[in-house]
């Protein structure tokens, strides 16, 4: 409440900033990915951006619940050549559900970058469409979505 109070009336707004989202963030970052995470919105779905732990992490993340990007991810298990890909703004999607949420990873970009949407924001495709432009610009295509 203490903080409520403080950031109302304008005081100690750092210590009063949402936590750090933790991410299992890829090892290294590539030029790609580098590219992607200066390009994304500050707002995603109508949430604002939100630090990761570590910081370095080649990551980003949106609003509370998190809306969580990685670049750089590995190659999903279940995805095969016979894989639905469905394609949002030009960028192709394998999608995850689980859970919590939904897991979308890119099919067809010089990096995987994925995407953790939870079942909070629907529908799910919504965030694909505020992270598109980025990706596209930032993540190369290397055979499009079919």
């Amino acid at each position: 409440m203490l903080c409520m109070l403080g950031c109302a009336a304008g005081l100690g707004m750092a210590a009063c900033a949402e936590p750090a989202v933790p991410v299992d963030a890829p090892d290294g970052v590539s030029a790609p990915c580098a590219d992607l995470l200066d390009a994304l919105p500050e707002r995603v779905e109508g949430q604002d951006r939100r630090d990761v732990d570590p910081p370095e992490a080649s990551a980003a993340a949106w609003g509370d619940p998190a809306i969580v990007l990685r670049c750089g991810v590995p190659r999903p298990e279940g995805l095969r050549r016979t894989s639905a890909c469905y394609e949002v703004n030009q960028v192709g999607w394998f999608e995850q559900s689980g859970d919590s949420g939904h897991r979308f990873t890119t099919i067809g970009r010089a990096s995987y970058v994925e995407v953790f949407v939870p079942y909070d924001y629907q529908p799910a495709a919504g965030v694909l469409v505020d992270v598109a432009a980025a990706v596209k610009a930032a993540v190369p295509e290397e055979r499009p979505c079919v």
